[in-house]
């Protein structure tokens, strides 16, 4: 039972402030949540907050005085604009379930008084916290879990049981403490440490925020390892106006946005251009051996016209027989023969602007099987140089960050894929069609034929879609039962990909049956428990397709409605006869 706080801690918590800080999508740039952070503590006679929740602790009030300060946060989150679609980071004390007017039940009565859904809310534990009991934290995220909040560890990577808690537990999220994240653009060390916990995360199924960034390199490597969401200065300091949180940050969009002009397919190459100074066609010759000369590590110069349009590239291999012999310097440096040689030596090359995608670059590379490189330009001007070790070494890049996202299970792309594909979705005018795939009565049969088989499962269904369903088509893992595919079409060939998706569904439908013995397979249902624990029958694995269809007319296709579509959606595919529900997006 809660208990009635004291007069102190009553007018405490008058003075006691919630301050919003956003948290972001690394890729687009718009607002995924707030954390709501304790201000004025100062004001009530602590040096920190983990100082007053300590005293709150010793008079045992914690829980009591920790409802009252939900109820803060709650009324503050719902003042801003457009809330419904955001998340509330709270941070909880490790400690809350030792007090003895603990109690069940009281976070979704506050959310129902003030008209918001469970999901809205994501409970924060601090893995920085030093506890006595580890266990304790345990109990704390398996009671929240339980009661089907969402979770995220904060400063993960600081603490000594971060690994055994992403084992036990699994939370949601986690958060990458600001330690690994200080100058990770330029520390080696420190972007291979976050890294390997990114894509442990990802292989788990687990969000990862990169908070405390303040510098746009830091927020691009972030992105560049895998993070989901970002939270740090760089965005906003936190704020106890509501009204200063906004939908979209300019000065992020405007980095991500132009970051991608910028990059192969979101790969950022301006590390490996070569941006040395181009010749002109028209150079005397002595200048062109005077600048290998002063420049004896360069190999390749790329060759404009006078209005730095590339026309090709002279190799210092090509001229060095001339450059070192007497005789050879003067037949070039000859009057007569000075732009006759210069033309002469010139060799074609790959040109294309710096926003061409890879698959342009490749083309363009493996074309000429004596290629060293490629020219970029930027509208139509000399930009760079990309060689051909430059572009091996980008191409060996993506295949393992391609291979990082990839689910180990299945082998197909994960959730960081499919929001950048949504992303693209978002803002294209072009005709999609898009498809969740949710595998039906999943648990049960995990729970009677076993873990390996559940798996074994998961990869019949990954092969399916591999096997039949054409290259075109987008296939992903997003975790656990729940795939997601998708294609670029035309609505001449509308019907052909509803076609394609409905031969899955029936076909997996078939092929699962023989995962099962054969008395199963005879009745057609399996006996399981359900969540409830009560005993009942379950049928045969089957698969439900929530198809939605994005149209060149579509007005509204932001992610948040996508999201927001197949979350109705696909519980009404469940109950369809032939577990297909397709909508069309006005």
């Amino acid at each position: 039972m809660k208990k009635n706080l004291p007069k102190k801690w009553v007018q405490n918590l008058k003075i006691l402030d919630v301050a919003l800080q956003p948290i972001l999508n690394i890729h687009t740039g718009r607002i995924f949540a707030v954390e709501a952070l304790l201000r004025n503590y100062e004001e009530v006679g602590f040096s920190s907050i983990f100082d007053l929740f300590d005293a709150v602790y010793e008079d045992n009030l914690l829980y009591s005085f920790d409802l009252k300060l939900r109820k803060k946060a709650i009324k503050k989150f719902i003042e801003i604009d457009g809330y419904e679609k955001m998340k509330l980071f709270y941070n909880l004390d490790n400690r809350l379930l030792e007090m003895p007017d603990f109690s069940h039940g009281n976070t979704l009565k506050l959310l129902e008084r003030y008209g918001m859904d469970k999901k809205t809310i994501c409970f924060e534990i601090s893995e920085r916290q030093e506890i006595s009991n580890t266990p304790k934290i345990q109990e704390v995220l398996a009671h929240y879990k339980e009661e089907k909040y969402c979770i995220a560890i904060d400063d993960f990577g600081v603490g000594h049981s971060g690994y055994k808690l992403l084992y036990d537990s699994k939370p949601d999220i986690i958060k990458i403490d600001r330690f690994f994240l200080t100058n990770i653009d330029i520390d080696s060390k420190k972007k291979l440490m976050s890294r390997s916990i990114t894509h442990l995360a990802l292989q788990l199924g687990i969000k990862v925020i990169a908070e405390g960034i303040e510098t746009k390199e830091e927020l691009l490597a972030c992105r560049d390892i895998g993070c989901h969401f970002i939270q740090g200065y760089l965005i906003q300091k936190p704020t106890k106006k509501a009204a200063e949180i906004l939908q979209e940050y300019p000065n992020i969009t405007h980095i991500l946005t132009s970051e991608k002009r910028t990059s192969f397919g979101n790969y950022k190459i301006e590390s490996y251009l070569d941006k040395n100074p181009s010749l002109c066609i028209d150079t005397e010759m002595g200048t062109v051996i005077k600048h290998f000369q002063k420049n004896p590590h360069i190999e390749i110069a790329v060759i404009v016209n006078t209005i730095n349009e590339p026309i090709g590239i002279l190799l210092e291999s090509k001229i060095k027989e001339y450059i070192y012999s007497p005789y050879g310097r003067s037949l070039m440096t000859n009057s007569t023969t000075m732009k006759l040689k210069l033309k002469n030596l010139l060799q074609p090359c790959g040109i294309t602007e710096v926003t061409a995608n890879m698959s342009t670059i490749i083309e363009l590379f493996s074309n000429n099987p004596e290629s060293v490189g490629i020219i970029l330009t930027n509208n139509a001007k000399y930009y760079g140089f990309l060689s051909a070790r430059a572009i091996i070494s980008i191409m060996n890049e993506q295949n393992l960050l391609y291979a990082r996202e990839q689910n180990p299970l299945t082998k197909l792309p994960g959730n960081s894929m499919i929001e950048k594909y949504l992303y693209e979705v978002s803002t294209s005018q072009e005709f999609y069609i898009l498809c969740y795939l949710d595998l039906d009565n999943f648990k049960a049969f995990n729970d009677v034929y076993g873990f390996r088989n559940g798996d074994r499962a998961i990869i019949l269904f990954a092969d399916i879609l591999k096997k039949n369903l054409s290259q075109e088509f987008f296939k992903a893992h997003i975790g656990g039962d729940d795939f997601f595919i998708a294609i670029q079409s035309s609505y001449e060939d509308e019907q052909k990909q509803i076609d394609a998706i409905m031969k899955i569904v029936k076909k997996f439908c078939d092929d699962t049956r023989e995962l099962y013995l054969k008395e199963d397979k005879e009745n057609g249902y399996i006996l399981s428990t359900d969540r409830e624990g009560n005993k009942k029958k379950f049928p045969l694995l089957s698969v439900s397709a929530s198809v939605l269809m994005v149209r060149s007319s579509s007005k509204k296709r932001d992610v948040d409605t996508l999201n927001e579509i197949f979350s109705f959606q696909k519980k009404v595919a469940k109950q369809e006869a032939n577990h297909i529900s397709i909508s069309c997006m006005l």
